[in-house]
């Protein structure tokens, strides 16, 4: 498969070139993505706290709030 030039590219869409990313995105595997370290350190911060931030937060029908013209 050849390279899409700009030409190419701009004659598709917006929701197909949206669609093109997410395919060339699902085409990678996680292992050909490496995480820097401080990437990594993150992760397993937020791993670490995950059970205790789940207990502390709320829920999206608690937080949405419907605007006034659809009331």
């Amino acid at each position: 498969m050849g390279a899409f030039n700009q030409d190419d590219l701009s004659r598709l869409t917006p929701p197909e070139r949206l669609a093109l990313i997410e395919q060339l995105w699902d085409s990678i595997e996680s292992d050909q993505l490496p995480l820097t370290a401080a990437q990594q350190t993150e992760f397993y911060r937020r791993l670490e706290t995950l059970d205790d931030d789940r207990r502390r937060g709320a829920a999206w029908p608690a937080l949405r709030v419907e605007p006034d013209f659809c009331v």
